[in-house]
């Protein structure tokens, strides 16, 4: 059907249909493969579940770069390479385990703050990891640019050649939207990684099937990618491995031999996550050795219940597999609900929990966000507890990790209103640095007016431990602990061995400012570090993929679309962190956000067909406007409405400006020459935009509606001149 794709350049596509159709197909291709990259190198190598913007970054700079050389030669076994070679080291055992102590090497430096960080002796040692975790992290990411350029290539091609602009944007949109949905689809249904690629490998079987010479070996390429995906998704002795749309969850038997609490382990990412035990007293009083008498019935939790006289309803969030909901039904709670975000570690904690805490007909499971839960809910609970609620990863958008809401100011405020009078909250939580104690203390003690009670509870063999926060009615509290003298003793002795020094001066996380894992506001040394890494690739990849001439020909019309893409790139992480507030942060609400935007564009190429008249001035009026008006808009006054009526009005509220903002791009877009060179350059802007949401450390996420509002005065300040209404209507008809 395609001459000459494959190992010779691109050439007759045979009319606008096939044009239209191949538009479809690479523009879900290189969304979809974009996404399965972001979500499964953030799984191996962990690290980048806490940058994965880095990914993003990288996807972009070679979709860029790939516009930018559209009219160089096309040659797709160059992506599937890069690709093979990637699936290659993330598939086999020993090469995954290598990359992913890229994470230990850099999180040497310790000033951004992940689970099981790397520890090193010295400060000189600490910069040779960090060197030899950057030096490895260039060479992967130059893997994900390879992959990505002569997509670009393509996709500029396509574009730039196609007779109908408006139908050639709105189909790149169109086929955005399906790549999108074709990986929330996977997700949803928990497909491991084979399945990923084997949609990928679909999506482009289309380009590659008979499509020039060496065609026959372009197709074992891809058959190997997707067989791979296989091997990729194998954990040896696991009892089973589960692809949640959040994470990799792996569940094993624990081993005594290394001194593990419980019966089963579940990792996550590769690492420790949970565990699940029976703690029952038939089998903690079989085995005393294992289980001290002592510690019998004070577990990290049982405690919460025994801090009030007759807890009748408890709520938790973050209840994981099942561990504090035992602990409630061991206590004699008639009513227990409990909240957890992730559908499949709820499976797991029906499946392996051996206390079988989940089908008690006591327990409401709630698969659902800790936050919107608090925002739907008008029940009162005796005692509320926040689990070892600590998140492994962010979303695919911002730099907020799944945990940050649940601890702001507004959501502990939020709790407190749900607490039943003479109620008690415990937040339970592994503060890895002192001042992510300090914070919590804080926060209660500013949402509730009292020091909280605070002590350590060390891992043994009944959990994990952590440290424990108690607030509330503290008189009861304190009641029921001096009449239990085995709980006194246990907080006493804690106290003494594991004392904390609490200052009450950090600052607390709010809604705008959520960093729970930041001492201070600041962009941690490790971003700055990767900003000059990404430097390196751009110069690089600059001169792998002859894109000379990429700054002399940029020109206006250059920065006018490189604004454009940075201000709409950050409009969409605002865009996706308003609505987390209001509406949760599950992979649902991200995925319909991420759909929302896409279908804004999609409505403002029809307007601009339908009305080809419109004056810009006007539009850019209504764009910043409507950015500067989202700046003092509280979207969280609407959590309490009915879901179908907040996520409407969320929904339009934040998607808005997307519309007027697709009116600019698409007008300017149809009137400019050399539509693959303006593409490149949208691009090039979203790679900075995503670099740039680094400054919400420091500034605060509201702060991002203001340089979005900039970038848009500086991209109408940069539109091009002398493009006149004739010229447009003409081009779109």
């Amino acid at each position: 059907m395609f001459a000459q794709v494959g190992d010779s350049d691109w050439g007759d596509q045979r009319g606008t249909g096939n044009r239209t159709l191949a538009l479809f197909l690479i523009s879900a291709l290189g969304l979809c493969l974009e996404m399965l990259l972001i979500r499964w190198i953030g799984t191996e190598i962990r690290i980048f579940a806490y940058l994965q913007n880095t990914i993003l970054v990288v996807c972009f700079l070679g979709l860029g770069l790939g516009c930018f050389t559209s009219r160089q030669p096309i040659h797709l076994r160059q992506s599937l390479i890069p690709l093979g070679l990637l699936v290659l080291l993330l598939s086999v055992p020993w090469t995954r385990h290598a990359l992913g102590s890229v994470s230990t090497l850099l999180s040497t430096l310790g000033d951004l703050t992940i689970w099981f960080p790397g520890v090193s002796p010295s400060l000189w040692a600490s910069l040779g990891f960090v060197a030899l975790g950057l030096a490895t992290t260039y060479c992967l990411l130059i893997l994900i640019v390879d992959t990505f350029v002569p997509l670009g290539r393509l996709l500029g091609r396509l574009l730039d050649d196609h007779p109908n602009v408006i139908l050639a944007y709105s189909v790149n949109v169109a086929g955005s939207l399906l790549g999108t949905w074709a990986f929330v689809l996977v997700s949803f249904l928990y497909q491991p990684p084979i399945t990923w690629f084997a949609v990928v490998g679909l999506l482009a079987l289309f380009f590659l099937w008979r499509a020039g010479r060496g065609w026959q070996l372009n197709i074992v390429l891809l058959i190997c990618i997707v067989g791979l995906g296989w091997f990729a998704g194998q954990e040896p002795g696991s009892l089973r491995v589960v692809w949640s749309p959040y994470q990799k969850l792996v569940v094993r038997e624990a081993d005594s031999s290394r001194q593990e609490i419980g019966q089963h382990i579940v990792e996550v990412n590769n690492v420790g996550y949970q565990m699940m035990d029976d703690l029952s007293e038939a089998h903690t009083a079989s085995d005393p050795e294992r289980y001290p008498p002592a510690m019998n019935g004070l577990s990290q939790y049982d405690i919460p219940l025994l801090l009030h006289p007759h807890p009748r309803t408890y709520l938790i969030v973050g209840a994981g597999a099942g561990n504090d909901a035992a602990g409630g039904l061991r206590n004699g709670v008639a009513q227990i609900t409990a909240v957890e975000i992730d559908p499949a570690i709820i499976s797991i904690g029906q499946a392996f929990h051996p206390e079988k805490p989940y089908s008690s007909p006591n327990v409401q499971l709630v698969n659902d966000d800790a936050r919107s839960f608090f925002a739907t809910t008008d029940e009162r609970f005796d005692v509320i507890v926040f689990g070892l609620l600590d998140s492994h990863t962010t979303t695919a958008m911002t730099n907020s990790r799944l945990d940050h809401y649940v601890y702001t100011h507004e959501s502990i405020a939020r709790a407190k209103s749900l607490l039943a009078p003479g109620g008690i909250m415990v937040l339970s939580f592994e503060a890895q640095k002192p001042f992510i104690a300090d914070r919590m203390a804080r926060v209660l003690l500013d949402v509730f007016g009292e020091v909280p009670i605070v002590f350590r509870i060390p891992p043994t063999s009944y959990g994990f431990g952590g440290v424990l926060f108690i607030a509330g009615n503290l008189e009861a509290a304190r009641l029921q602990i001096a009449t239990t003298p085995r709980l006194e003793a246990l907080i006493d002795w804690s106290r003494e061995l594991f004392p904390l020094d609490l200052t009450y001066t950090t600052n607390v996380t709010t809604d705008d400012w959520p960093y729970l894992y930041l001492d201070r506001p600041r962009i941690p040394v490790l971003y700055y570090l990767l900003a000059g890494l990404m430097g390196v690739i751009l110069f690089r990849s600059y001169r792998r993929w002859k894109a000379r001439g990429l700054i002399s020909r940029w020109g206006r019309s250059g920065w006018h679309f490189f604004f454009l893409g940075a201000a709409f790139l950050l409009l969409e992480v605002q865009n996706i962190s308003k609505a987390s507030v209001v509406l949760g942060n599950t992979w649902q609400v991200n995925a319909v956000i991420v759909s929302g935007v896409l279908a804004m564009a999609l409505l403002a190429n029809l307007v601009a067909h339908r009305f080809p008249r419109i004056p810009l001035g006007p539009v850019y009026v209504c764009l910043i406007g409507t950015c500067l008006a989202l700046y003092f808009v509280d979207l969280a006054q609407f959590a309490f409405l009915p879901y179908p009526i907040k996520a409407l009005l969320v929904g339009a509220l934040t998607t808005a400006p997307m519309l007027f903002s697709g009116l600019v791009f698409v007008r300017s877009f149809t009137a400019v020459v050399g539509k693959d060179a303006a593409l490149g350059a949208n691009m090039m802007g979203s790679v900075v935009g995503a670099l740039l949401q680094s400054i919400t450390f420091v500034t605060g996420i509201k702060a991002l509606l203001l340089v979005v509002a900039a970038f848009y005065v500086l991209s109408a300040l940069t539109r091009p001149r002398g493009v006149d209404q004739e010229r447009t209507a003409t081009a779109s008809a």
